[in-house]
């Protein structure tokens, strides 16, 4: 759920809202929010898997200083998606493991 309207900072007029492809299926996102808060806002809260355990893990510090928020974007592994921010057009996949780079 996102904060749409601030009870001293009012209704943000500003925000643009952009089309992203997750595992998939399309969603609408905030440009420029960071895309965990985008994923969070539309109910996503596994973002990747852990390689020994297969456990899912979702935001955890929140300021890119772990990797339990690592996703493929746009065909590279191991975004800290907690920082990296939503453009128009984004392919974003749950990761599994560590990741894999694919050669062309």
């Amino acid at each position: 759920m996102r904060v749409n309207y601030h009870p001293i900072l009012g209704k943000d007029e500003r925000k643009k809202l952009v089309k992203i492809v997750v595992d998939g299926r399309e969603m609408m996102a905030v440009k420029g929010e960071p895309i965990a808060a985008a994923l969070l806002a539309n109910g996503i809260r596994k973002l990747r898997k852990t390689r020994k355990k297969g456990e899912y893990r979702g935001v955890f510090c929140g300021i890119g200083r772990c990797t339990d928020c690592a996703m493929i974007v746009d065909e590279i592994p191991n975004i800290r998606t907690c920082i990296t921010p939503v453009k128009e057009g984004m392919q974003i996949i749950t990761q599994e493991g560590l990741g894999k780079w694919e050669r062309k």
